[in-house]
């Protein structure tokens, strides 16, 4: 394995479980709890939310693709890797 692999690897891994880390992070909006990205509080009125809820929903859909295609471009260093060295 390369070290850009392992590099890209351990990113990849990184910013995907901070992705999942954002998506349970509490969100609220002008003092009213509204849950998390994956979650939405109980009994919340849905236009209070709204807003939040969708920014928070694609800043954790963002970073778990970031940490996709670090992921898959470890992936693909590994294949580059082993197709020259054959």
């Amino acid at each position: 394995m390369t070290v850009l692999n392992k590099v890209l690897g351990v990113a990849g891994v990184v910013v995907l479980l901070g992705g999942i880390a954002l998506g349970f992070r509490s969100v609220s909006s002008s003092g009213a709890y509204c849950g998390s990205a994956f979650r939405t509080a109980a009994g919340i009125t849905p236009m209070t939310c709204d807003s939040a809820l969708s920014s928070a929903g694609t800043l954790v859909t963002v970073v778990i693709a970031v940490g996709i295609l670090l992921l898959a471009a470890a992936v693909v260093v590994t294949r580059m890797v082993a197709r020259s060295n054959a």
